[in-house]
């Protein structure tokens, strides 16, 4: 019996000053061409759960996302632009010639946490796809030669946007046929990230591993990602 999805709360009044809030981000990182998304496993605790965490200072929700995504998994990644129903108005200046302006790269939920009696956390959730294989490679050649971070850890390089004017069919065109995205090893910047582990699994078997918001996160995300598909190439078959 399919799970009912998670309804949203009634909108709330509440005020939260700077030393009582927290921002951040989690994501879902899709391998479009294989169905699957990278889920994470905390060894000790025993569960699975999509990457996320606090945003740097004076860093974008959505690049700490995509930051995140790697920190926690290994993978590199970056938010995909979907098809979704949002309150967002599209800007003034808006560059012209772009053609998929239904696209976007907005939360797909937001949460209120409570971090403790005093403190507020606030969680946005997006979508995002393993990188291709000549955006992998020019990051990681860039990374190797300039010897960023330690010598235990990988370096991070925010990754360049998903660009406006291409479609997703020619998205996947990129990778080679059993083409596996990179994970990389070492790439936890806290203690407790050491105990994490990180796979790319089905996104149906991913659901039923996850529970409430995380898991509609994937299930929002795959059903956008397959409508983008069936939009841009008449063909509902994506992954």
């Amino acid at each position: 019996m399919a799970r009912a999805a998670p309804r949203s709360d009634a909108p709330v009044l509440a005020s939260f000053s700077s030393e009582r809030l927290t921002l951040a981000a989690g994501v879902a990182i899709f391998h479009v061409a294989t169905a699957r998304v990278v889920l994470c496993f905390h060894t000790r605790e025993k569960h699975w759960f999509l990457p996320k965490g606090r945003r740097d200072v004076n860093e974008d929700s959505g690049v700490g996302a995509e930051r995140e995504g790697f920190e926690e998994s290994g993978y590199r990644n970056r938010l995909l632009p979907i098809p979704l129903v949002h309150r967002q108005p599209s800007p003034h200046n808006a560059v012209a010639g772009i053609v998929s302006p239904c696209y976007v790269a907005e939360p797909v939920w937001t949460q209120l946490l409570p971090l403790n009696h005093a403190c507020q956390y606030l969680l946005f959730w997006y979508v995002a796809e393993t990188l291709p294989p000549d955006v992998e490679n020019a990051i990681n050649a860039r990374v190797r030669e300039t010897q960023q971070g330690t010598a235990n850890q990988v370096p991070y390089e925010n990754p360049p946007r998903y660009p406006p004017n291409l479609t997703l069919p020619a998205r996947l065109a990129m990778e080679p046929e059993e083409y596996k995205p990179v994970r990389h090893e070492n790439t936890g910047v806290g203690a407790d990230e050491a105990h994490y582990r990180s796979f790319l699994i089905p996104v149906e078997e991913a659901k039923k591993r996850l529970g409430g918001i995380q898991r509609d996160v994937v299930h929002k995300g795959w059903e956008a990602i397959k409508l983008r598909w069936s939009q841009e190439s008449g063909d509902g078959s994506a992954g």
